[in-house]
Order: C-alpha cells, then sequence, then structure tokens
C-alpha cells in the first residue's frame, strides 16, 4: 500500500512538472513572460521540488521506522544482535 502510494505521488508530480512546462512555453509564446525568466522560474520549481523529495523521503523513512517500532517487529539489527548472542 505504501509503495502504490507513493508511486501515485511520483506520478502526480511528473504531470504536474509536464502541465507546467506546457503553460509556460503559451505564456513565453503569447510574450506574457520572457524566456529567461520561464527557465529561471523551472530551475526554482525543480530545486524547490528537489528539496521537497528529500522532506518526503525522510519523511516517510521516519514513518516506516515508527511504525515498525509501534508493531514490534524485528529489524536488521535486531537480527544482527541475535545472531551475536546465537554465537557466543
Amino acid at each position: 500500500m505504501l509503495k502504490e502510494f507513493i508511486y501515485s505521488g511520483i506520478g502526480a508530480a511528473v504531470l504536474v512538472r509536464e502541465k507546467v512546462e506546457e503553460e509556460i512555453k503559451v505564456f513565453e509564446k503569447k510574450g506574457k513572460i520572457k524566456k529567461t525568466d520561464a527557465k529561471e522560474f523551472m530551475k526554482a520549481l525543480e530545486t524547490k521540488g528537489k528539496e521537497e523529495k528529500k522532506k518526503t523521503k525522510k519523511f516517510i523513512k521516519s514513518l516506516v521506522k515508527d511504525i515498525i517500532k509501534e508493531l514490534d517487529l524485528v529489524t536488521k539489527e535486531d537480527l544482527k544482535n541475535l545472531k551475536k548472542e546465537l554465537k557466543k
């Protein structure tokens, strides 16, 4: 379920980006925005998108860790510690 949620978000982001690019091209052709301004806007939008991607990834990792802890699931670290204990 989480995977589908993430893929949906990525798909939505791609669609939004494509739509924004199309609209900016329309504004350029109509002379409502300069080409340099359009490039700067797209660059700023891309930078903001990358920042949001990092924040989202960090949030999802934190959320998954909390869920694992709440459900009392075994982690890789737990397994490593158990293996060490069994070797003693």
